[in-house]
């Protein structure tokens, strides 16, 4: 919620995001999920959601040390969501 502060993103669009990340946690039938696999999912939530929110997000999220760290992060949100790194 944090990362959406201040975006233009409808509660109902948010709360879409929260169920697909919530189903797919889910259905994958694992007891546990690590941390790392709820981040991501909520990377790519974010990422359909709003670009800002999704740098945000990765800022914290990916612990960045430099501004080239968030350079790429910036670089990935302009890169088509096909051909996208599957960078943690």
């Amino acid at each position: 919620m944090l990362a959406l502060r201040k975006r233009p993103v409808m509660t109902e669009n948010i709360d879409a995001a929260l169920d697909r990340i919530e189903e797919k946690l889910v259905t994958s039938g694992e007891r546990e999920v690590a941390s790392d696999r709820i981040g991501d999912l909520v990377m790519r939530e974010l990422r359909k959601l709003d670009m800002v929110a999704y740098v945000r997000f990765a800022s914290v999220y990916r612990n960045f040390t430099d501004i080239d760290e968030f350079s790429d992060a910036v670089r990935e949100v302009n890169t088509p969501k096909s051909s996208a790194r599957g960078k943690k």
